[in-house]
């Protein structure tokens, strides 16, 4: 009996932690294989030092994605929300950023930089998570940022890359 209940111990320990991936450093390597819909799922996660676990992110032009952004941090979301907006080829992030900090609001979302946004999720709390599809028709490069107010500053952005 003994012997019985050590070796399901075992499994159930190789099949919780033996599949477990570790996480890199871009999206490719990261996102989970695509779906039967074909949309390939990018999860990254903000944390409480104001960083992104990515913060590079290739696509092909044409292709669909979903952005999954989870707060992985503990501090209320009036101290430390996070959201990812990605904004259009050529766009300033840091001048978006600066008119960010004024528009609470909006959740940081200035109504005069729409032109600039191609789409953006919720301002997150601890533990909350959104999601959003994207399809990019042209190749470029397509910066994404936290807007909430000196994340952008302190390194909370990336670029999104379509060739």
């Amino acid at each position: 009996m003994k012997l019985r209940m050590l070796f399901t111990t075992a499994l159930i320990a190789m099949l919780a932690f033996g599949c477990a991936k570790k996480e890199t450093a871009t999206a490719a390597a990261s996102a989970a294989p695509a779906e039967k819909s074909g949309v390939r799922v990018i999860e990254i996660t903000g944390n409480d030092s104001m960083k992104y676990n990515l913060t590079t992110i290739e696509v092909a032009v044409g292709e669909e994605i979903t952005i999954k952004l989870t707060n992985v941090g503990t501090m209320p979301k009036q101290a430390m929300g996070h959201n990812l907006v990605v904004l259009k080829a050529g766009s300033d992030a840091n001048a978006y950023s600066m008119a960010a900090a004024s528009a609470s609001a909006t959740d940081y979302i200035p109504a005069s930089l729409n032109d600039q946004v191609i789409d953006h999720t919720k301002m997150l709390g601890p533990k909350e998570s959104d999601s959003i599809t994207l399809i990019f028709s042209e190749a470029g490069e397509y910066p994404f940022i936290c807007s909430f107010p000196a994340h952008f500053q302190v390194g909370m952005k990336g670029m999104i890359t379509v060739k």
